[in-house]
């Protein structure tokens, strides 16, 4: 459904080339639904505005839905739907004539738009808001409407950017509940960006992470924790006892694998629930008690940090500073 080779884009900046994006390779089978997964500024809008063919890419080749991004970009237009950050509503307008209009904008006739707006607003949950104006709508109702928006024309393809950044929690498990279905009940192939880990983490058969313009990492999510050095465990314990326990932690998981600070000793296994009864007991004998006791199971954050040496949310503040 995507097959994107080599792509990439650069700005002229103060006098200098930016490279935004250098040299993507990415495939994107039909029936997918994959997550391009970075922190902001690392080319995830770029690369999606260029194979939704709003940005000329500087280099490389695509062909998105069957058509060349380069010869045919009106043919790509046809057979996707696109829902940018910032939406696409209309806010005076009531939320069928919003529905409607797009469908007339991609070709339908009268009476198709309006069948096809009703049956899209029913499918994410919109029928009982289509006489009511736009402005009116709640931030998770907008965001099912910008969705509505990208698939009135029934395309192949959908393209998500942040779909829920800003909302609120509740909002944000609705909306994901109608990505699924896009996959699950009409085999809608859906690419979509988020800096959300837990986002990527719950909805995504694959994740592309993508850092300073280069894609870094793919695969399940599953499969990219797996490449993370285990299961973190961390066990609290008194002040006084904490040089003893990081002996006892050391035993287990290898001096290295241990970090000692405060009043909380961590240490990374293969598999922290094998780990826990032997501590336990070592802890037992040592005549130590407990404080606290914890075992955090590796997160696409974990990916990001291995890989990169730095978390998402540290990569967004140097950004910002930047």
């Amino acid at each position: 459904m995507i097959e994107a080779h080599g792509l990439a884009r650069g700005f002229r900046a103060r006098g200098k080339t930016v490279e935004a994006v250098r040299g993507v390779d990415l495939d994107v089978a039909a029936g997918e639904l994959v997550g391009f997964l970075g922190p902001n500024g690392a080319g995830k809008t770029t690369t999606l505005r260029m194979l939704t063919t709003l940005l000329r890419p500087t280099a490389g080749r695509a062909v998105v839905a069957g058509k060349d991004l380069a010869t045919d970009p009106v043919g790509v237009r046809r057979r996707i739907g696109y829902v940018a950050q910032g939406g696409g509503t209309i806010p005076d307008s009531r939320v069928l004539e919003d529905l409607v209009m797009q469908g007339r904008l991609h070709g339908l006739g009268k009476r198709e738009a309006i069948s096809r707006a009703r049956s899209v607003a029913d499918r994410l949950d919109l029928a009982d808001l289509v006489e009511r104006p736009v402005k009116s709508l709640s931030g998770g109702q907008r965001r099912r409407l910008d969705i509505a928006l990208g698939l009135v024309h029934q395309p192949v393809l959908v393209f998500l950017d942040e779909p829920t950044a800003a909302l609120d929690p509740r909002s944000r498990a609705n909306v994901w509940e109608h990505i699924r279905a896009l996959r699950a009940d009409l085999g809608t192939t859906v690419f979509l960006t988020t800096h959300y880990l837990d986002e990527a983490d719950a909805l995504c058969d694959r994740v592309l992470v993508i850092d300073n313009g280069t894609i870094i990492a793919t695969g399940s999510p599953a499969e990219l924790k797996a490449n993370v050095s285990g299961d973190l465990v961390a066990v609290g314990v008194p002040e006084l006892a904490l040089v003893r326990t990081a002996e006892i932690a050391a035993r287990i998981a290898g001096q290295d694998a241990v970090l000692a600070e405060g009043n909380t000793v961590e240490f990374r296994v293969p598999r922290g629930d094998l780990a826990l009864p032997e501590l336990l007991r070592a802890l037992d004998a040592a005549s130590i008690g407990t404080n606290s006791l914890r075992v955090h199971q590796p997160t696409l954050d974990d990916v990001f940090l291995t890989l990169t040496g730095r978390t998402i949310r540290d990569a967004e503040e140097a950004h910002v500073a930047a």
